[in-house]
């Protein structure tokens, strides 16, 4: 592969991940980081060799040796950043969510569009193996006509900041725009509707809550006015329905995880943990005797690598990317997907706020930008 000239914009928690995937990708250079912490900057740039350090990303993006920009700030500020970069000729992989609203998102598409740039969005898990082995029994038709999917997350106590992990950006509305549906469910989502094929959102139900307590000088501090569980219902075009679990703290010991059932069979999907992933398994109907199997997803990998030669293309959103810079393969549509996520759950606010099932153009029509204005930072 030539190597691509890219740079990261903001060195937090997820610039720094993403600083570290691509230390482990071909086909990528990292040439220049930015982020008003001119320090971290400075600190991340040395650790990982990056020649050019910026605090304004108006300046970074006026370089025409950078081609493409890995956004990874939070929610608020991936609108006005990406819009700008795309504009500026760059192409752009966002850290998920989309953005703070539907709106940004849908504008953040339309510009992609218009400039003629690709637009990644990070949706780590279509990467995994449990993606590839069900979109592999789907693509068979070993599930038959897909009716209903289940989309599960969970923690016990795993709220950012009030329960020690993550920043006090997550929790509030200002700049995070949502809670756990935004920070995990778009993992979730957004991996059922691509295994679905994209079905046409309809129509949504759904609630929001917090309930559960938490120490008081956090709460204070960190202004929590998100939610830490949001539940939800999806009708799709074409009969298909996708309930929605997602939970950064309740007072159970697990979910069952994802699933997807169809007329002639069915997968569940649980989750990975640092003990490893729950068995992944098929379930149909054999010679009228109830099936329930398990898969080796291991050795179905060493197999897909074996066979062709661009599987690390599907090994990680960053390989995905290069491999896409590079023009290897197509960009799968993480931009789409997102979006569609991004509909899905900003359907399940209005839902819960109203009191009532909402339509998919009720969503699009009432939704507002959240973007931050940064001629005003």
């Amino acid at each position: 592969m030539e190597r691509r000239r890219i740079a990261i914009i903001g060195v937090g928690q997820i610039g720094k991940h993403h600083a570290s995937e691509y230390a482990h990708v071909g086909g990528v250079d990292v040439i220049a980081v930015c982020d008003v912490n001119e320090g971290e900057a400075t600190r991340v740039a040395e650790q990982y060799r990056v020649p050019h350090v910026y605090t304004d990303f108006r300046k970074l993006l006026q370089r025409d040796d950078i081609e493409a920009v890995d956004v990874c700030l939070h929610n608020n500020f991936h609108a006005p950043v990406t819009i700008a970069a795309l504009e500026a000729g760059k192409h752009v992989y966002c850290e998920k969510p989309i953005a703070g609203s539907y709106r940004d998102g849908a504008a953040m598409v339309e510009a992609a569009a218009a400039t003629g740039r690709m637009l990644h969005i990070q949706l780590g898990t279509l990467y995994s193996k449990e993606t590839k082995a069900a979109k592999a029994l789907i693509d068979a038709g070993k599930l038959g006509k897909l009716y209903h999917a289940r989309s599960t997350g969970f923690r016990r106590r795993g709220r950012p900041f009030v329960d020690g992990y993550g920043s006090m950006a997550f929790t509030q509305k200002a700049t995070a725009s949502g809670g756990a549906l935004y920070d995990m469910g778009v993992y979730h989502i957004s991996q059922l509707l691509y295994l679905l094929g994209l079905p046409k959102v309809a129509r949504i139900s759904g609630q929001t809550y917090q309930e559960m307590e938490m120490l008081q000088d956090r709460r204070e501090q960190s202004k929590f006015d998100v939610e830490e569980l949001g539940l939800g219902f999806v009708k799709f075009e074409g009969g298909v329905t996708l309930d929605i679990v997602e939970a950064w703290a309740i007072y159970l010991s697990s979910f069952e995880g994802s699933s997807i059932v169809g007329s002639e069979g069915g997968i569940r999907m649980p989750y990975r943990t640092s003990q490893g992933a729950h068995s992944f398994s098929y379930h149909s109907t054999v010679a009228d005797l109830d099936l329930n199997a398990t898969i080796d997803l291991d050795s179905m990998d060493s197999r897909n690598h074996l066979l062709n030669p661009n599987e690390w293309a599907y090994d990680s959103s960053q390989g995905h990317w290069a491999a896409a810079l590079n023009g290897l393969v197509p960009l799968l549509p993480t931009a789409e997907l997102a979006l569609n996520t991004m509909l899905i759950s900003e359907g399940i606010y209005m839902s819960s706020t109203l009191g009532r099932e909402v339509t998919a153009e009720e969503i699009a029509a009432s939704s507002i930008s959240t973007a931050i204005d940064l001629s005003t930072l």
